[in-house]
């Protein structure tokens, strides 16, 4: 019994490996983008530019807020990325005196980081409202809201957080808003669409502006900075892949807000790829050669299913491996139990996506962070449950085994473990519930899996694409129990196994 349980955990952590090690795949330059329309499309610009120059490159899209971004820039495992001047200055290097371009370069010098010079563009913050509300309300500059303390604003996580975002924002216009949300960025335009919210955070090349027909409130004590389009990258490329960095210069000066905003209603109102977007800008404007290839839908499907199973097996068969050890710990040592089963409890509490974003500077990006915060979130379910399914055995029946001279060890293989078998089990069916549905978030970290398509689907507002992501993903869940189930019953003695009658 106990072999057949080891068996199940060992395949599942092997299986996973392998997997793992074959969706990776070597590249010479690797290129970021966070997640919004606009830095994708500048991410697969940037792919384009540098693989026209016959250097091989990949593009890893969606990844999350500013600080993923520039903790993978820093660790190597992203070589360039697209940024903004004012966030570099309020967000990467707050505190540093940066404010001429200069100087700028010299502070990112020190950490080993090169800028371009700017694309053309300057795409800052404004506070944006519905054209009717400005006008019931005679509202014209972000001043004027001080009138309103009622308002109701939603703002994207990150711009709630910023330097140079909400909290200094409401300093300097003395704003007395209390009612402030936090949302996704591109859920925050149907939120003020349809009367939920009075005002939101937009950039201001953002397509959706004049889908909306929002207007922009003038920024009249000068408070968010410029924002100008450049690319950072590692200053090692110039040595690993001159080539690369010569194609990033000529991007430099190519595309201004016009264009931009053109290219950003091209995808999120036109409903095209990036990547379609991306090959006619290089093509038109740097007379490179490139070909987008469109993925199709069952390609797509089998790259997450790929990647979702890579997070889900081995991140759970390491924990169904550790954990239930730490539960036979924990159960035969009261006191030690309470702070095993409080480690558990403790990480558990700790929010997933900052879990998966703590593992960076330690992991990097990728696989193996997420992978880590979902082993770590696995743990709690199967401690506790073994632990319980332990303690809960009738102490007449443990005295029983040692009246027959069963030695400790022995009574825990051959009496203790089997009975508590349909907890233990009880515990991984949760904890593998709970994995493949927190596994979605690693695409924020450039892990792939179904989170990807959900990620995309909501930054283009495509039901489609989330429900490409969603559905499989619940089928999986449902079919990881259903191994479970079955895994119960070779593993839980039969007559355990049966229902009272009467």
């Amino acid at each position: 019994m106990k072999n057949i349980f080891v068996a199940l955990a060992l395949l599942l952590a092997t299986s996973g490996v392998t997997a793992f090690s074959l969706t990776a795949s070597a590249q010479d330059i690797t290129v970021g983008s966070k997640k919004f329309t606009e830095s994708v499309i500048l991410g697969e610009i940037l792919k384009f530019a540098v693989s026209g120059d016959g250097v091989a490159a990949n593009h890893r899209r969606d990844l999350g807020g500013t600080r993923v971004l520039w903790s993978a820039l820093l660790k190597g495992d992203i070589d360039i990325y697209p940024e903004y001047t004012g966030t570099i200055r309020q967000e990467l290097l707050k505190g540093t005196d940066t404010h001429t371009l200069p100087l700028l370069r010299a502070a990112l010098a020190k950490q080993g980081i090169r800028m371009s010079a700017p694309l053309g563009f300057n795409n800052t913050y404004a506070i944006g409202v519905k054209k009717e509300t400005a006008a019931r309300y005679g509202l014209t500059k972000i001043s004027d809201l001080r009138r309103y303390a009622e308002f109701s604003l939603g703002f994207s996580n990150e711009f709630l957080d910023r330097g140079d975002g909400w909290p200094s924002l409401q300093t300097t216009y003395r704003l007395p808003q209390r009612d402030v949300r936090g949302l996704d960025h591109d859920l925050a335009y149907r939120g003020l669409e349809s009367g939920a919210i009075d005002g939101i955070d937009v950039y201001t090349t953002d397509a959706e502006i004049a889908y909306y027909d929002l207007f922009l409130l003038e920024d009249d004590q000068r408070h968010f900075p410029t924002y100008d389009a450049v690319i950072l990258y590692r200053a090692d490329l110039a040595d690993r892949a001159p080539k690369a960095v010569a194609s990033l210069t000529r991007l430099e000066g190519t595309i201004d807000e016009v264009r931009m905003s053109a290219m950003n209603g091209a995808v999120k109102l036109d409903k095209r790829a990036e990547a379609v977007i991306a090959a006619e800008f290089v093509i038109s404007r740097l007379q490179i050669s490139a070909t987008a290839i469109e993925i199709g839908f069952a390609a797509r499907l089998w790259k997450s299913t790929r990647d979702h199973l890579v997070l889900v097996l081995i991140s759970l068969g390491a924990a169904i491996l550790f954990a239930v050890p730490l539960g036979i710990l924990a159960a035969g040592h009261a006191r030690l139990g309470q702070l095993i089963l409080g480690i558990v409890g403790i990480v558990q509490t700790i929010p997933s996506l900052a879990l998966f974003v703590f593992m960076i500077p330690l992991l990097g990006i990728g696989g193996p962070p997420a992978i880590v915060a979902l082993f770590l979130y696995s743990l709690l379910p199967i401690v506790r449950n073994t632990h319980a399914g332990l303690r809960g055995i009738d102490p007449g029946i443990l005295e029983s085994a040692a009246a027959i001279g069963l030695e400790p060890r022995a009574s825990l293989r051959i009496v203790e473990l089997p009975l508590a078998m349909r907890s233990i089990m009880a515990g991984i069916k949760t904890s593998a519930v709970i994995n493949v549905g927190t596994a979605t978030l690693g695409a924020l970290i450039g892990a792939g899996g179904y989170g990807q398509p959900i990620l995309t689907g909501i930054r283009l507002d495509n039901t489609a694409l989330i429900l490409e992501g969603a559905i499989p993903a619940a089928i999986l869940a449902l079919a990881v129990q259903g191994m479970f189930e079955l895994a119960e019953r070779a593993v839980v003695p039969r007559g355990l196994r049966l229902k009272s009658v009467g």
